[in-house]
């Protein structure tokens, strides 16, 4: 009796949640840490099914799922923990890590599950995701601010052109109207509106390349080709800017698809072209080049330069945050740009070159892999037939 007191003192005073249940899935035993997870008291809680603690999924195939165990044997999730959903007396539904054990005495057997509520930690993880994202945005805005002088100039070209188009329209009507209307003159103002059509849509496709880029949006990933990707964002980048330096993509022609999310793909890219291109501008001849390939694992793209380099004291903290050798840059555009890398399960790496030779940025994305437990539900909270090992 001493004994099993100061067994009951110890589960009672555990942080996590824990639980022994029969193998008909009846509650024999319920901690205080359950009483605050759940909100039902030991008393309520205790000869009840404890599908009463799981969401309706699961609640509904519990004891159908124990019994299957029991009479086949197969165990899956034993000592396993796992990530499940668990839901409280007033109806809440929240995440919590389960982990069960099995205790076997002649004519008996019992399954514990330790519980820990995830809550605190899924709201951590959301807020630092959130923040990422902000971050993330916040140098794709940094990116265009640097070049606004550029895409205000690229704008202003298709909206004079719209202008003086449209004025030629309204002087080819004038001189219509004191000659005597004749299908010349509209045939001549048909041409002339088109043009200026041709025109606002070129304006409206810049200003939809920028509005992609900066709007404030969640991440999606999708199936698509990176020469795709590349492309837009080498046109964005190099909207308006000296024809001088010779931009050439030597691009996969097979490049099998990978699942990202474009616009911040897109923005790596746009980092590194414009790095490049700042780079080589006044470099006599100077080159930028742009390529993809792939092998069994990954997708890769590398940008290239004929520049001097990267200097020796930059190449250490070259992918640090808020280190920057521009006068007014700030420092996160490599440091963004490799994090986007990783989150994608790629990387970002770079061939410094210097003495003579131009820096190589890579950046390595891989390729989908079949997912062999697409389409199947979490297991319960008890030992499941045929469940896929977490």
């Amino acid at each position: 009796m001493v004994s099993q007191a100061r067994l009951f003192g110890v589960l009672d005073t555990a942080v996590d949640g824990i639980i022994v249940i029969d193998d008909h899935g009846r509650i024999l035993l319920y901690n205080n840490a359950c009483q605050r997870l759940f909100g039902y008291t030991a008393e309520e809680a205790i000869g009840q099914n404890v599908s009463m603690l799981m969401d309706m999924d699961h609640a509904r195939t519990h004891d159908s799922y124990l019994s299957n165990y029991i009479r086949t044997g197969e165990a899956r999730i034993i000592g396993i923990g796992r990530e499940v959903s668990a839901r409280a007396r007033d109806g809440r539904v929240f995440p919590v890590e389960l982990s069960v054990g099995e205790a076997r005495t002649p004519g008996e057997r019992q399954f514990v599950g330790i519980l820990r509520d995830l809550t605190a930690r899924k709201e951590a993880e959301q807020r630092l995701n959130d923040l990422q994202a902000d971050l993330i945005r916040l140098a794709r805005v940094s990116a265009l601010d640097e070049m606004g002088s550029v895409l205000a100039h690229e704008l202003n070209q298709p909206l004079t052109a719209i202008m003086l188009y449209l004025q030629a329209v309204a002087r080819e009507f004038d001189r219509a109207r004191e000659a005597g209307h004749t299908p010349q003159s509209d045939d001549r103002a048909r041409t002339i509106l088109d043009k200026a059509r041709n025109e606002a849509q070129r304006a409206g496709q810049i200003i939809q390349r920028i509005r992609s880029l900066v709007e404030k949006r969640a991440p999606e990933r999708r199936l698509i080709s990176l020469n795709a990707i590349v492309d837009d964002a080498v046109d964005l980048t190099m909207l308006g800017q000296d024809r001088g330096v010779i931009v050439a993509r030597d691009y996969h022609p097979e490049l099998p698809e990978v699942e990202v999310d474009p616009v911040q793909i897109q923005q790596i890219v746009v980092n590194l072209v414009r790095n490049a291109y700042e780079v080589v501008r006044e470099v006599k001849g100077g080159r930028i080049d742009i390529s993809t390939a792939c092998d069994a694992r990954n997708v890769a793209l590398t940008v290239s330069d004929n520049g001097p380099g990267i200097p020796d004291e930059r190449r250490e903290n070259l992918f640090q945050a808020f280190k920057t050798g521009k006068r007014n840059g700030m420092g996160l555009g490599l440091a963004i740009s490799r994090t986007i890398a990783q989150t994608h399960g790629g990387d970002l790496t770079v061939y410094p070159g210097g003495e003579g030779r131009g820096a190589k940025f890579m950046i390595r994305l891989p390729l989908p892999t079949p997912d062999p437990a697409a389409g199947q539900a979490d297991p319960p909270m008890v030992p499941q037939s045929g469940a896929p090992q977490r």
